[in-house]
C-alpha cells in the first residue's frame, strides 16, 4: 500500500471514530438481547458471561502474583474498558495501564473520563500507530477489544506484543475474525437468502450506508479505512505467534441482522423480531458446529507458554475456525445476486405500519437532501466567490511577474558579477590555501634543523676559541724565533767563541727570558 492510500485509510478512521463519544452506544438494543440470550450461557461455564467478564478475570487472575501490573491496550479508543478495569481494581491490586490509538480526540475522552473515574493516576495515554508501533516495556498483560482487525501490519504487531511479554505473561482478546470488510463467506451468503425475503420493507434499510436494501448486498466495509481489513488473517497469525489458553468464537450469519447495519431496525422487545433473531442464530449455530460455516467472533487468551492447557467449547478449537481462502467456495455473490421477494406472510407487522415507516424515512431523507442542496449551494457560492478571488490574485500575480521581469535584468546582471567575483574569491582562497601549506612546509623545516644549527653554533664557537689559541701561541712563538734570530746575528757579529762558551750563553738566555715571562 503506497503512503497516499494509507493516509487517505487514516483519515477515514479518525473521521469514522473521532466523534464517537460512547462507541458501546453504536450497538443495537437487539445486539444485547441476541448476546445475553445466546452468548452468555456459552460463556457462563467459564467463570465469566460477557467480554468485559472475561477481561477482567484474566486481569485479575494476572494480578493474584502480588506484584506490580503493567498492562498496555492495543487500540483503546475512549478506554470505557479501561477505566472500567481500573476502577473494579482500585484497592485490589497496583495496576498501571498504557492507553495506546492512533486518534487523539479519543484519547482526549478517555482522559476526561479517567479523572472522573478518580483512576487518572493508573493510566497513561499514548498515541500511536498499531503498524509501526515499539513497545517501551515489558509488559504483563495486553488488551486487544475490537482492534486487531484494524491493523495493516499484523505480523509487526505480533512479534512486538510477543516480544515485550513477560514470561507468564497472557495477551487478553475479543475481535472479529470473519472475511475482510466484514463481508459474509459464499456459503454464508448463500443461507442468507433463505432469511432475506422474510424481512419486512422497513427491516431492509442499512442504517450504517443510509440507504435501503431490497436485496442483501454483501458490502465489503474495508474499502475507505481500516474496517476489517485483515479479519481473515488474525486467527491464522495468533496460533503461529501464541499458544491458546483459553479460546471461544461465534456468530457468521447472524451478524448482518443484529449489528449496526440493519440491527437498529429490530425491536428487542417485540416477539417477532426476538423470534426471528432465535432462528437465524440456531441455524447459524448448526451450520458452525457442522464446519460448514466458520465464525466471525472471537474471545481468547494466548501467552507465550505451550505448557498451559487450553479452554475451549468442542469442537470449536482454533484450528477447526479457521477459514482461509480457496476454491472450494467461489464467491460470486455481489456479481450474480438472488433475486429477493417478499414473503407478506413471514411477518405480523401492519402494511400502514410499514408505510408509514417507508413514508418516514422518505422524509428524512429528503431532510437531508434538503440539507445537501443546502450545504451543495452554500459551497458553489463559496466556489465562485474562491474563482472571483483566484482571477484577481492571477492578475495581481500577473502584474507582479511583468515588475519581476522588468527587475530581472540588473539583477542577473549583479548575480554574473558575484559569480565571477566569487570564483575570483575561490582562486584566492585555493592560492592562499597553497601558500599556506608552503609556509608550513617551511616552518617545519626550520622547527626540524634548529637543533641542527644550535649544535653547529657551538662547534663553531669552541673552534673558533681554539684558533684564538693557535693564534696567540703562534705569536708567541714568532717572537721567540725573532729573539732566537737577534740572537744568532749578535752572535754572528762577535767575536769567535768556544762552542761550549756559545752553548752555555744560549741557554742562561734561555733560561732569563723564560723568567721574565712568567707573571
Amino acid at each position: 500500500m503506497n503512503t497516499k492510500d494509507y493516509q487517505a485509510r487514516i483519515d477515514a478512521e479518525h473521521r469514522s471514530f473521532d466523534g464517537c463519544t460512547n462507541l458501546e452506544e453504536l450497538l443495537p438494543q437487539i445486539f444485547h438481547y441476541w448476546s445475553t440470550r445466546h452468548i452468555s450461557p456459552m460463556l457462563t461455564p467459564f467463570g465469566f458471561d460477557s467480554p468485559y467478564g472475561m477481561f477482567r478475570k484474566y486481569l485479575e487472575k494476572q494480578c493474584q502474583s502480588g506484584d506490580a501490573t503493567r498492562c498496555v491496550s492495543i487500540g483503546a479508543g475512549n478506554c470505557s474498558l479501561e477505566v472500567g478495569l481500573a476502577r473494579h481494581l482500585r484497592g485490589q491490586a497496583d495496576v498501571i495501564i498504557d492507553c495506546l490509538d492512533i486518534s487523539s480526540a479519543t484519547l482526549e475522552r478517555g482522559q476526561a473520563a479517567a479523572r472522573q473515574s478518580q483512576v487518572e493516576d493508573r493510566l497513561n495515554f499514548v498515541q500511536a500507530d498499531f503498524n509501526t508501533w515499539q513497545p517501551a516495556y515489558e509488559y504483563d498483560v495486553v488488551i486487544a477489544n475490537q482492534a486487531l482487525h484494524h491493523v495493516l501490519d499484523l505480523e509487526h504487531l505480533f512479534a512486538q506484543v510477543k516480544g515485550c511479554l513477560k514470561p507468564g505473561g497472557r495477551v487478553i482478546i475479543s475481535d472479529m475474525i470473519g472475511r475482510n470488510g466484514h463481508q459474509l463467506w459464499p456459503e454464508a451468503f448463500e443461507v442468507i437468502q433463505e432469511f432475506w425475503p422474510r424481512l419486512p420493507p422497513s427491516y431492509r434499510y442499512n442504517h450504517q450506508l443510509q440507504r435501503y436494501e431490497e436485496r442483501f448486498v454483501n458490502w465489503d466495509y474495508s474499502q475507505d479505512g481500516f474496517e476489517g481489513f485483515r479479519s481473515q488473517d488474525v486467527l491464522p497469525l495468533l496460533t503461529e505467534y501464541f499458544h491458546f489458553e483459553f479460546f471461544a468464537a461465534y456468530g457468521n450469519l447472524i451478524n448482518p441482522f443484529v449489528e449496526r447495519s440493519f440491527g437498529p431496525n429490530f425491536d428487542a422487545a417485540a416477539p417477532w423480531d426476538r423470534a426471528f433473531i432465535d432462528e437465524v442464530h440456531a441455524r447459524d449455530q448448526r451450520e458452525i458446529t457442522s464446519g460448514r460455516f466458520k465464525p466471525t467472533q472471537m474471545l481468547a487468551v494466548v501467552g507465550n507458554d505451550p505448557r498451559v492447557p487450553m479452554l475451549c467449547i468442542e469442537p470449536l478449537r482454533p484450528d477447526f475456525c479457521i477459514r482461509l481462502p480457496d476454491a472450494s467456495f467461489p464467491d460470486t455473490s455481489n456479481d450474480h445476486p438472488i433475486e429477493s421477494t417478499y414473503q407478506w406472510d413471514a411477518w405480523p407487522h401492519d402494511p400502514r405500519a410499514e408505510l408509514e415507516i417507508a413514508c418516514r424515512r422518505l422524509t428524512e431523507a429528503e431532510v437531508r437532501l434538503h440539507e445537501v442542496r443546502s450545504e451543495l449551494d452554500k459551497c458553489a457560492a463559496l466556489a465562485s466567490h474562491f474563482d472571483a478571488e483566484r482571477k484577481e490574485r492571477t492578475a495581481w500575480a500577473l502584474r507582479l511577474d511583468a515588475e519581476l521581469r522588468e527587475t530581472t535584468a540588473p539583477v542577473q546582471s549583479l548575480q554574473r558579477e558575484i559569480e565571477d567575483r566569487t570564483a575570483w574569491a575561490v582562486q584566492l582562497d585555493k592560492e592562499l590555501d597553497e601558500r599556506t601549506a608552503w609556509a608550513l612546509d617551511l616552518k617545519r623545516e626550520l622547527d626540524e634543523t634548529r637543533p641542527l644549527n644550535e649544535e653547529l653554533t657551538k662547534e663553531v664557537e669552541a673552534r673558533t676559541a681554539w684558533a684564538f689559541g693557535l693564534d696567540r701561541e703562534l705569536q708567541e712563538r714568532t717572537e721567540w724565533a725573532l729573539r732566537l734570530k737577534a740572537e744568532l746575528d749578535e752572535l754572528k757579529s762577535r767575536k769567535p767563541v768556544s762552542f761550549r762558551q756559545r752553548a752555555a750563553n744560549w741557554l742562561r738566555n734561555r733560561l732569563n727570558n723564560r723568567q721574565r715571562r712568567r707573571p
